[in-house]
């Protein structure tokens, strides 16, 4: 039997205890592919505790496991994973990620409220699946600035994260700007 145990913020609000490190790195941004011994080293965990857990996720079909002759020329015997993005748990198990995270009330309450808004960029350690006390984001599109940092404001709050903002018109953004980042995910656009 299962129990569930919540948590209770500074607000008041109950919410369900961090997922585990590997599902929460993995889920975030499914874009990218791993292998144990980066989980490992990113997540401070013995490798062991990583292979387990990438067993698991095998084994429920939710990532699949690649040979690296796929992925590179080289002749060593690492396996990459990727995320079963067609599992039919991955958008709920996501969602919970994101909502953990705080990204679905930043959507909700700053990004879909803004109009003119062409394309926007998760970047910083969050796209690297790394939990944050911030959420950087790079944001293409015609905005009114106040009203934006009003929206933040309001988004901080709820979320319990400080927002971080990279704001580009349209005319001036390229994809080469986000080659200067490093990591991002696309989140709109």
């Amino acid at each position: 039997m299962y129990q569930f145990i919540y948590y209770v913020t500074d607000l008041g609000f109950a919410v369900p205890p961090p997922p585990p490190p590997p599902l929460f790195k993995i889920l975030l941004n499914p874009a990218t592919t791993f292998y144990l011994r980066g989980l490992q080293r990113d997540l401070g965990v013995s490798s062991n505790t990583v292979r387990l857990e990438l067993n698991k996720l095998t084994d429920m079909k939710l990532i699949k496991a690649q040979s690296d002759l796929l992925v590179s020329s080289t002749s060593t015997r690492t396996k990459y994973y990727t995320v079963n993005t067609k599992h039919p748990l991955f958008n709920s198990l996501r969602g919970l990620i994101l909502q953990y995270v705080g990204l679905d009330q930043i959507i909700e309450h700053v990004l879909d409220k803004l109009g003119d808004l062409d394309k926007v960029y998760l970047t910083g350690d969050l796209a690297l699946g790394n939990n944050s006390p911030f959420v950087d984001l790079v944001l293409v599109g015609s905005i009114d600035k106040s009203y934006l940092y009003r929206l933040i404001e309001k988004a901080e709050i709820v979320i319990s994260k400080k927002i971080r903002i990279a704001l580009y018109q349209p005319n001036e953004f390229t994809e080469n700007t986000l080659k200067e980042v490093g990591v991002f995910m696309k989140l709109m656009g």
